[in-house]
């Protein structure tokens, strides 16, 4: 109990502080979620020793928190740009979703191989690897810098693309499930996972919906308070997650659509404050998450994978979504600096805990799953945490008109 009021104690006071500097914050070479690993990893039993997680309380927080804050940021995404803004990134979005993701946790799988690992695991852990994390693209997009230096399609394609793939992994995962622990008919497995797709979209559609038209009643009559609406969306978003669970459905994909839903039917200025609140939420709720992320990290299984730990690495940050990025350019209707953009920052963050944890939950045992995974996205939020904002900057500086060329035609 003590070590658990200490993680209550040292997570609130890293995120009292990062929230007092947080317009500098937009400006370093430092994300939020990276100073909360490296500040789980100081406290954790390899370093200070403060605290210590037991295997099925670290599988339980790591499952039950991503899950929540995996939902509470698709909605956030689902609400960052108007709907009407939709119909502009559409194309981009599906191919994303329809070609990139799958390579991505093909290229992942392959990959692991490097580590040793079975081909039944080692394309478990890319399933749980290729969606794009709305909690750390969230940081990459929104903000008053990411408004000023990127444009609006790039950061809106990034926001969509990660507030639907995170549900859309799920069959992925559940395919590679079924041939880690092949305990179902195929047939019985294709449909149960129809029905988490299908059923989420059906429910989330509906709660959203629903949502909004109890929104506009109370705002025509005045019910509203300014209080209770800033926590509107995040109240939708727990809502439809533990309604979707309870149908045996895709919660977080039911999320996102229920927020896009919500989106489309709520004026602009009655989501204002609740987009605010969400960012806030998407900024610093995720912390926790991180810092227990950063007490278990299983720092000997990494140790015994030797090098082929650091080719791994290198691999899937290079391979994994870049190139195919690149060369999908044309279709995406993407320039070739704003195509390099988008295939960079495709992190890998809470999305791909809550599938290892889900996975884990589901009976995958073997402690090379979760040292590979785990390993994998330590190296995502570092190298993102460190490259977010330099990246930024960087597009923002190609981006501008060549003064001196511009003059010399004059």
């Amino acid at each position: 109990m003590t070590e658990l009021h200490l993680t209550y104690g040292l997570v609130g006071a890293l995120a009292f502080l990062v929230a007092l500097v947080s317009r500098r914050m937009r400006g370093l070479p430092l994300s939020e979620p990276l100073l909360a690993l490296i500040l789980g990893v100081a406290a954790g039993p390899h370093v200070l020793g403060l605290v210590d997680l037991p295997v099925p309380v670290r599988d339980l927080v790591l499952l039950e928190g991503s899950r929540i804050i995996v939902a509470i940021s698709v909605m956030g995404a689902a609400l960052r740009f108007p709907a009407t803004h939709l119909r502009q990134v559409a194309r981009p979005v599906l191919i994303l979703l329809a070609v990139v993701m799958p390579l991505a946790a093909v290229i992942s799988g392959a990959s692991v191989l490097t580590l040793g690992l079975p081909v039944a695991l080692a394309a478990l852990v890319g399933a749980c690897l290729c969606p794009t994390d709305p909690v750390l693209a969230g940081s990459i997009v929104s903000g008053k810098p990411a408004e000023r230096d990127l444009p609006e399609r790039v950061r809106h394609t990034i926001s969509v693309e990660s507030g639907i793939n995170d549900g859309l992994a799920l069959p992925l995962v559940a395919v590679a499930l079924a041939v880690v622990l092949p305990a179902t008919s195929p047939g019985a497995e294709a449909g149960r996972i129809a029905w988490e797709v299908f059923g989420s979209v059906l429910i989330g559609g509906a709660a959203g919906a629903l949502a909004a038209l109890a929104v506009r009643l109370a705002t025509k009559d005045d019910d509203l308070e300014p209080a209770p609406n800033l926590i509107l969306t995040v109240l939708l978003a727990v809502a439809v997650l533990g309604l979707g669970r309870a149908a045996s459905t895709d919660g977080i994909l039911g999320v996102f659509v229920a927020g896009t839903v919500y989106n489309g039917m709520v004026a602009g200025e009655e989501r204002e404050p609740q987009q605010g609140l969400d960012e806030a939420v998407n900024r610093y709720l995720c912390l926790p998450l991180f810092f227990v992320l950063g007490v278990v990290l299983p720092w000997d299984e990494w140790a015994a994978f030797g090098p082929a730990a650091v080719v791994f690495v290198v691999l899937v940050l290079v391979l994994r979504r870049l190139p195919v990025v690149l060369a999908l350019a044309r279709p995406l209707a993407f320039r070739r600096r704003e195509a390099v953009f988008l295939g960079w920052f495709g992190p890998m963050g809470a999305s791909s805990i809550f599938y290892i944890a889900h996975s884990m939950d589901k009976g995958v045992t073997d402690p090379d799953f979760f040292a590979a995974a785990s390993l994998m996205i330590a190296a995502s939020i570092l190298a993102f945490g460190v490259t977010s904002s330099p990246g930024r900057q960087l597009y923002a500086r190609s981006a501008m008109p060549d003064t001196t060329t511009t003059r010399a035609h004059r």
